[in-house]
């Protein structure tokens, strides 16, 4: 069990990104297409984050021609280069599913300022 420990501390990102539940994100993300590799930008609100550790992940949602897109992304994940805050959002729930059933601008999260 220790042996496992010790291969997941080796993954985890010590620079691993600072961002909460409502947060606007632009995620850059490797993608290899048979030899070749590129990098794929996904960007949405932040609605949940999972897990402690090697296997933290987080669910990043957008809307796109009309149809909502939702991916979720390993935190330490070799393949996720970069992640950028591009708004903060002032959100009182831990997890944003409601956003789901809401169109429009129901579906957005009021920013927060300081």
């Amino acid at each position: 069990m220790d042996a496992i420990k010790l291969i997941a501390q080796d993954s985890i990102k010590e620079d691993a990104p600072k961002f909460n539940i409502g947060d606007t994100v632009k995620v850059s993300v490797n993608i290899r297409e048979g030899s070749r590799e590129r990098i794929q930008m996904f960007e949405g609100t932040v609605i949940a984050k999972k897990g402690s550790g090697v296997s933290e992940t987080f669910t990043v949602r957008r809307i796109s021609y009309g149809v909502g897109i939702e991916r979720v992304f390993p935190l330490h994940s070799p393949n996720v280069v970069d992640v950028k805050v591009i708004r903060k959002g002032k959100v009182r729930r831990a997890k944003l599913y409601y956003l789901r059933d809401r169109v429009g601008k129901a579906a957005k999260v009021k920013e927060d300022i300081k």
